[in-house]
């Protein structure tokens, strides 16, 4: 089994989350695709950010009726800080050390991994997609990460590109945009953005 992996905070769940997942299994043959909204990001400090089961909320609404897709509260329900190599060992323990992990993820926010926990064991855990944004060459991310694993191999290899359509849409700018009166709703899936109507989400901001 292939299977693929969003991370983030989701805070809201986008258009530009859901192309990426479609692109992904599209691109590299995944069977499904779990959702895993993190509750205390120990790179993430922003206090202001909404509940987990809101979150988790909206990507449910996001991914309704869309069988490869599901979300998991794994996450949010471990206590302490959230750490994607956790998580990882958590899914093979779950689906079997045969099931083939894929990490989806900004090319971007990839740049990032050497200062998330463990990094060499991530990339022995998983494969990550890294998809294409405008000024993140894949070759900067190959000059970023360890030149050998614990057993010997290359990183590198276990790092995908993936070319998708640009889209310059990103959480922050949505929030920002509902606190300000903004428009919105052709950003979002509309399920959410009537729950962000609904719920008042982001007004305070």
């Amino acid at each position: 089994m292939k299977l693929g992996v969003m991370g983030g905070t989701f805070d809201p769940v986008h258009i530009g989350h859901l192309v990426m997942v479609e692109e992904a299994m599209s691109q590299f043959g995944l069977d499904h695709v779990v959702f895993i909204p993190s509750a205390r990001p120990p790179h993430k400090t922003d206090a202001s950010r909404s509940p987990p089961v809101e979150r988790l909320r909206m990507v449910r609404f996001a991914i309704e009726g869309n069988e490869k897709l599901s979300v998991s509260d794994m996450e949010i329900e471990r206590e302490g800080l959230s750490y994607t190599v956790d998580t990882l060992h958590e899914l093979h323990r779950i689906h079997g050390e045969d099931t083939k992990l894929y990490f989806v993820i900004g090319a971007d926010a990839l740049l990032e991994i050497l200062t998330w926990k463990e990094p060499v064991e991530l990339l022995d855990q998983s494969k990550f997609i890294a998809a294409n944004r405008p000024g993140y060459s894949l070759e900067n991310i190959y000059q970023a990460l360890p030149e050998l694993d614990s057993r010997g191999r290359l990183p590198e290899k276990n790092v995908l590109e993936m070319r998708m359509p640009a889209l310059d849409i990103s959480s922050t700018d949505i929030r920002e945009r509902v606190a300000g009166g903004r428009p919105f709703r052709y950003l979002v899936p509309e399920s959410v953005w009537s729950y962000i109507i609904d719920k008042g989400l982001y007004k305070k901001r």
